[in-house]
């Protein structure tokens, strides 16, 4: 099993998701982001693990991308904190096997824009008493793929910023799991 994963910053995700599978038969084949300065090309170096650089023209007017990903014979993408939008090049391509993780619990707070402290502050405005993660698969839209599976945290009375921790464990906790049951179940 060959993953790829696709992030768009420091890449904690990517860092922990590397950490769960090492040792195992599913390979974490390339690191793919679209930010040249991202800290995930680090943690991409220190784990040789072959990285590439997303540019618009590579990844949402070609099919270079999708070509790269086919030639490395990778079986599941993975989206880690990836802000672009998939193309539907690349979603016909792995069709029910590009996985994502967005913080908050959908169908609520997704979309266009909602990601990172955005929907931590969408949900504190919104007076929630729960929030979380959902892990889902990836369509044409953001955030509108079959959902996998969702964790929940209570988050009545806190701050943003307390919400984003609270979130951020439960993504640490679930999302290698998450995808290690995803993978079983191939």
């Amino acid at each position: 099993m060959k993953i790829a994963i696709l992030a768009s910053g420091a890449g904690s995700n990517a860092a922990n998701i590397i950490q769960h599978f090492k040792n195992t038969p599913v390979q974490i084949s390339l690191i793919a982001c679209n930010k040249a300065d991202a800290g995930v090309f680090q943690i991409a170096k220190d784990n040789q693990i072959d990285s590439i650089l997303l540019t618009k023209e590579n990844f949402k007017t070609s099919d270079q991308f999708v070509n790269e990903l086919q030639q490395r014979q990778i079986d599941l993408v993975i989206l880690a904190g990836f802000l672009w939008l998939v193309p539907s090049n690349l979603v016909k391509a792995f069709a029910d096997r590009i996985i994502n993780i967005h913080p908050a619990l959908l169908p609520k707070f997704g979309g266009k824009g909602m990601y990172g402290h955005f929907v931590h502050e969408a949900v504190h405005e919104a007076q929630e008493v729960e929030s979380g993660i959902t892990i889902h698969l990836v369509n044409e839209e953001f955030d509108k793929g079959k959902i996998l599976f969702q964790a929940k945290a209570s988050v009545e009375n806190c701050s943003a910023s307390e919400i984003e921790q609270k979130v951020r464990a439960l993504e640490i906790e679930h999302f290698p799991k998450a995808i290690e049951n995803f993978i079983s179940k191939m």
